[in-house]
């Protein structure tokens, strides 16, 4: 459980009082639920209770290159990240805790088929299995009963997360099925209000789903489903650990 509740936190010396998208408090809340409705207090405590240091070295072992500062504000978004790292970022979850670096081209052949060149991928373990499905299953309720509620009209397993900047100047879903992971972003090339209300999940993701809806429709992943949290007593060692990826950029309002 965490308290979500008016806070002002001490981010490196500086008063930070951050505020809900509805600017109401639930009280005392479970974190699955905390992270399905987007609900800033809590996601600033986690922040602060885990260290920005920490938050940092995830994301940079979830493939995140930009420099993120070590600030609070940085938990709600107030860093800029491309649509490609945060998308790439989210394949760990699906991939059962894998990072896959991203790759344009995976092979070159000739007429005939033949392989004339091909790009392996250059893959490394970012967490555990246990905490990838974990987030997986943490990431569907989002969709279940969230802010990314529209995307069960797929009647396919989904998992994702909403995300919307202040004055709505950025709108975001990124989100995957067991096979597929992609990411949309809206906004304009400078700070620019998309409009009142222009959240990730009334912006962002209907196209989203217009995409997967295409993608799902292949035969192939007609019976895919997500892996259930294993023990992690039967956990597979791991070459690194990893887990968390922020938002773009600086912002109190979060997506609906």
């Amino acid at each position: 459980m965490i308290l979500d509740a008016p806070t002002t936190f001490n981010s490196a010396g500086v008063a930070y009082t951050p505020h809900n998208f509805d600017h109401k408090f639930e009280g005392n809340i479970t974190l699955r639920h905390a992270l399905a409705e987007s609900r800033n207090i809590p996601a600033v405590k986690l922040a602060q209770k885990v260290g920005m240091p920490m938050v940092g070295e995830y994301a940079r072992r979830f493939g995140i290159t930009t420099p993120l500062p070590p600030f609070l504000p940085v938990a709600l978004g107030a860093a800029d990240l491309t649509l490609f790292e945060q998308t790439a970022a989210y394949t760990v979850f699906p991939n059962d805790g894998l990072r896959i670096e991203p790759r344009y081209i995976r092979k070159v052949t000739d007429y005939e088929g033949h392989v004339l060149e091909e790009d392996f991928p250059d893959a490394k373990d970012a967490i555990s299995q246990h905490t990838a499905r974990t987030m997986v299953q943490l990431l569907q309720g989002v969709v279940e009963h969230g802010t990314g509620v529209s995307a069960k009209k797929l009647n396919h397993p989904v998992a994702g997360k909403t995300g919307t900047t202040n004055d709505y100047t950025d709108a975001w879903f990124i989100g995957f099925t067991p096979s597929t992971t992609c990411g949309v972003w809206m906004g304009f090339d400078e700070k620019k209000n998309l409009g009142d209300n222009e959240t990730g999940g009334h912006a962002a993701l209907p196209i989203w789903i217009d995409f997967m809806r295409a993608v799902v429709a292949d035969p192939a992943h007609k019976n895919e489903a997500f892996l259930p949290v294993a023990s992690e007593k039967k956990k597979p060692p791991m070459v690194k650990r990893a887990a968390i990826t922020p938002p773009r950029n600086a912002g109190d309002a979060e997506a609906h």
